[in-house]
């Protein structure tokens, strides 16, 4: 029997599909491991599996223990070096530049006046991000200086966190990106995400609707992944004057609404690879 470690913050849909998915194979046992529902020794391994399927919320919680479960031997689905890369995301655009992916150009500066500085130096519009978060929250597209001088200040009085100033390029989108989900080395499928809002994420109201895998999607993700590491990735990208660039790497994505979208049975695949790796 494969005894697979489910982790877990809140069950979500996702978390539904993937637990049903794997409950139809007769040889395998679900260990569901709650991050924030015990403690956790760092000398030998927290929970007796063969495999763990990380799926926390909280992007802090799932790579600690990502890591120590990794310390005592047993493998991780996204490992904790590739949740560590797309969690973070100066470290992805870093490696995708050192990688020579297309992605758009990124300033980064620690203090108030540096921060301007840079806003100047990339242009208007430009986007400010948190280094780290998910679902579009805490962005901003400055429009001026006006804004980038309020919208700096109020992040530098948030606190310590908020105070590294990660400051994209601006693409302009034609009202839609692509959203690409990766099992291993392959894209499996992507959808389009359309919007009347600059942020197109579907849990920001975007709209969903199937985008044909063609060679140049596929060829991009390949690079991508060869620069964080194979796994179960959502990569974002962006069309471009220049083609297709690459915004953000997602590894616990969300993808309820792109398995009918798309008509792949998106957690099966999923399953089959946290199986695989067991060995």
């Amino acid at each position: 029997m494969l005894r697979i470690g489910f982790l877990h913050s809140r069950i979500r849909v996702e978390e539904k599909l993937l637990i049903e998915e794997l409950n139809k194979r007769k040889d395998v046992e679900i260990v569901r491991i709650n991050d924030g529902g015990s403690y956790f020794e760092i000398d030998h391994k927290p929970v007796d599996v063969d495999v763990v399927l990380e799926r926390s919320v909280s992007n802090s919680r799932g790579l600690y223990i990502s890591r120590i479960f990794e310390a005592n031997g047993v493998q991780v689905v996204n490992t904790a070096a590739v949740a560590e890369r797309c969690g973070d995301k100066y470290i992805t655009s870093q490696l995708l530049v050192q990688a020579g992916v297309s992605t758009p150009r990124v300033l980064m500066a620690f203090d108030q006046k540096t921060a301007l500085e840079a806003v100047d130096a990339i242009g208007y519009p430009c986007v400010l991000k948190p280094v780290v978060g998910s679902w579009g929250r805490l962005l901003a597209k400055i429009e001026n200086p006006a804004m980038a001088e309020t919208v700096i200040e109020h992040k530098a009085a948030l606190g310590i966190n908020h105070q590294i100033f990660y400051i994209q390029e601006y693409i302009e989108k034609p009202g839609r990106d692509i959203r690409a989900f990766v099992v291993g080395k392959e894209c499996i499928c992507a959808i389009y995400r359309a919007s009347d809002n600059w942020i197109t994420n579907t849990a920001r109201g975007g709209q969903a609707s199937n985008c044909p895998v063609t060679p140049e999607i596929a060829e991009l993700c390949r690079q991508t992944t060869a620069a964080i590491g194979e796994g179960l990735l959502a990569i974002d990208l962006f069309e471009s004057g220049q083609g297709l660039t690459v915004n953000e790497v997602n590894h616990t994505m969300e993808f309820r609404n792109s398995i009918s979208t798309t008509g792949v049975n998106i957690p099966e695949k999923m399953a089959a690879y946290v199986i695989a790796q067991a060995g």
